[in-house]
């Protein structure tokens, strides 16, 4: 492999992998040695890639102004077409808004050939029928989990009963049809899901439950993915 393929890959991988990641396991993924791979992290540098860390700490990318628009591939670009529009056609105001934008900010970074390729996409989305808007923020609803902020929601059963739930908001899982705000409900003492269509209000708290967010979420898709599906 040509020096610069691989140093391009070693940028992609850096920026990928959860920081920190180790020397080793950069060597590892690019198949180099570890004695290689500090000479490659050094040579990014140079070059004006701003990584964080030192041997033995792992390596963190804080900034990539080396990092080239062309590295975008035809098919990467389909791919980011394809998904900032389907948010677009799928979310909330805010969200769809933010899609928007991004596309256009990621656009104004390519050059001219690959913009082309952008406004001239293939894959196109159109959705015939949108989906029930909620009634409740979903700002609110980013908000909280961002924060690790607890909700205090009133919420309806798929039985019509409305109660009042502290919960844990933990993540917000697009379905076929349907939003849900996966969650630790503090009333049930167990995981739920929650339509956000049948959530009527929601309130933040101001009480943090953080650090807790990272294991329950693990521990709830963990869940899900054994075929245990929480009630609401």
């Amino acid at each position: 492999m040509a020096k610069s393929d691989r140093l391009f890959r070693l940028l992609h991988l850096i920026r990928g992998l959860s920081p920190p990641v180790t020397a080793a396991r950069l060597a590892a993924a690019m198949e180099v040695s570890e004695r290689t791979l500090y000479r490659d992290v050094e040579a990014l540098r140079a070059a004006g890639a701003r990584i964080e860390g030192a041997a033995g700490l792992g390596y963190t990318m804080t900034e990539d102004p080396a990092l080239p628009p062309q590295t975008f591939t035809q098919l990467e670009l389909e791919a980011l077409v394809l998904g900032l529009s389907e948010v677009e056609a799928r979310g909330d105001t805010a969200l769809a808004g933010a899609a928007s934008d991004a596309l256009v900010k990621i656009t104004a970074t390519l050059n001219e050939r690959q913009q082309r390729q952008t406004v001239q996409a293939i894959t196109l989305v159109h959705r015939f029928a949108q989906p029930p808007m909620p009634a409740v923020d979903m700002t609110l609803l980013r908000e909280a989990s961002w924060a690790e902020e607890v909700l205090e929601i009133t919420y309806r059963d798929n039985h019509g009963a409305e109660t009042q739930r502290r919960i844990y908001p933990l993540a917000l899982a697009y379905l076929d049809h349907v939003v849900m705000l996966l969650g630790w409900c503090c009333l049930r003492q167990d995981f739920r899901q929650f339509k956000v269509t049948s959530i009527l209000t929601a309130r933040r708290c101001g009480e943090s439950f953080r650090p807790r967010r990272v294991a329950l979420l693990r521990d709830f898709v963990d869940r899900l993915r054994a075929g245990r599906q929480p009630d609401g």
